[in-house]
């Protein structure tokens, strides 16, 4: 009896010792195939004020993951981002991830684009915000970088100097008397104008400002305005009273001003009162200055009538992940993507590398991180926001070759303000006829 049992126990052990076996390697297999060969997965990014954080953020993910590389490309700052994507592709060199602006990017480049909807981050992203990237299947092919909001980034110092609330500033009227204060105290403010207007970088006024005036007549949709034949254009009036407000308090020249220059030496270096811009330039100020940036910058609405008190936010960029792609490098791409918006490492960084406001839910426990994205997540929360259109324009022909050089014509007394508004919208119905045609 004794031997048989060691026998049968013999037997049984190397029943056992061969299962065992043959799991461990069915998992070495599995671990194998899932980590699979190293991959590299190429970054063409449209927000070049993030790309040292980009980049860091890739190496972070590189050691947690030895098995993907990240190449990470910026475009931006006086470069159109389009061109440079339809180069790389016809050239044979498409980045494995790349931006998308909103809905007319999404046509243009539906041969390229993979469906994100089964990803972690498609859905966690906030309703709303994957309405501009859904292709003609309903399919989500984009995902938010995050959600932004723009307006009158001041200097606190200076406000408080010239004895002036900001917060105070609420409509047009108000607003005018306050930059009219400042210009008679430059000198005792130690600024050069009250704005830094860049009027080489036409984007500025052809999306941003103009989206505030074009965008109450599509409630701010930008899929709506995409697919209007003709573009409503009735609070123009207003919005030429807000950019020669700017233009005629702004440093000079304002032709002559880009975006690094506004941005870099004038604001972070304290010579403007006041610029238009976003909380996307918080990580630009402070690498400039961070005790300035910390401490004396702040943003309020721009004051437009009918919706006073209300901060402009929306989605502008979207991540795409090229279709055309291995299987294998498509995966990865998805991966490092689910990562960065999903993981307790990835959240993180969105929020304290990136200075974003996140786009997506499972951040409750996050507090923003600077003063910039901090207002933008409180006006959120309150409800006080405006949509954005502007994204159902960017990324057609009709922003870069009729928006914005008409724009420019105006800024330089090339042009008068009502042929300007003709131009642009004669130029939108031509182009919208010659889609559908």
């Amino acid at each position: 009896m004794k031997k048989n049992f060691w026998k049968r126990l013999g037997k049984r052990v190397g029943v056992i010792a061969l299962a065992a076996g043959a799991a461990f390697m069915l998992a070495a297999c599995s671990n194998s195939s899932s980590s699979g060969k190293d991959v590299k997965i190429t970054i063409l990014q449209g927000k070049v004020e993030n790309n040292k954080q980009f980049k860091q953020i890739a190496k972070e993910y590189e050691k947690s993951h030895p098995n993907v590389k990240i190449e990470v490309t910026s475009i931006g700052g006086g470069t159109q981002y389009d061109p440079v994507l339809k180069t790389r592709i016809s050239s044979g060199n498409a980045p494995t991830i790349f931006s998308l602006a909103g809905p007319a990017d999404v046509k243009q480049f539906k041969a390229h684009e993979a469906d994100l909807s089964d990803t972690k981050a498609a859905k966690a992203a906030q309703p709303g915000t994957l309405d501009a990237v859904k292709n003609e299947q309903g399919k989500a092919v984009g995902l938010p970088f995050n959600v932004e909001g723009y307006g009158f980034v001041y200097n606190k110092k200076v406000f408080e100097k010239a004895g002036i609330d900001p917060e105070s500033l609420t409509t047009v009227d108000k607003l005018t008397a306050a930059v009219k204060q400042l210009d008679a105290q430059k000198d005792q403010l130690g600024i050069k104008g009250v704005f830094a207007l860049p009027g080489k970088e036409a984007w500025i006024m052809s999306d941003h400002l103009l989206n505030l005036y074009v965008a109450q007549d599509y409630n701010g949709n930008a899929q709506k305005l995409y697919k209007s034949k003709k573009m409503a254009f009735s609070k123009n009036a207003d919005m030429k009273t807000m950019l020669d407000l700017q233009k005629d308090y702004s440093i000079k020249p304002v032709m002559q001003m880009d975006y690094s220059a506004q941005v870099n030496q004038y604001f972070s270096q304290g010579k403007a009162a006041m610029i238009q811009q976003g909380d996307w330039i918080y990580p630009t100020v402070e690498g400039i200055d961070k005790d300035f940036a910390k401490n004396s910058v702040g943003m309020i609405p721009i004051p437009v009538p009918g919706e006073e008190g209300k901060l402009p936010v929306g989605t502008s960029l979207y991540w795409a992940v090229n279709s055309k792609k291995s299987t294998a490098e498509q995966k990865a791409a998805k991966n490092f993507l689910d990562w960065l918006y999903t993981s307790k490492a990835g959240k993180k960084d969105v929020v304290n590398t990136l200075h974003f406001v996140p786009a997506y839910k499972g951040y409750d426990n996050f507090k923003m991180q600077d003063p910039l994205t901090s207002v933008v997540f409180k006006y959120s929360q309150e409800h006080k926001t405006t949509g954005w259109a502007f994204p159902g324009y960017t990324g057609t022909s009709w922003d870069p070759d009729v928006a914005q050089p008409n724009l420019q014509k105006y800024l330089s007394g090339k042009q008068s303000w009502d042929k300007t508004v003709q131009n642009m919208t004669d130029g939108w119905a031509k182009q919208q006829k010659s889609a559908n045609n």
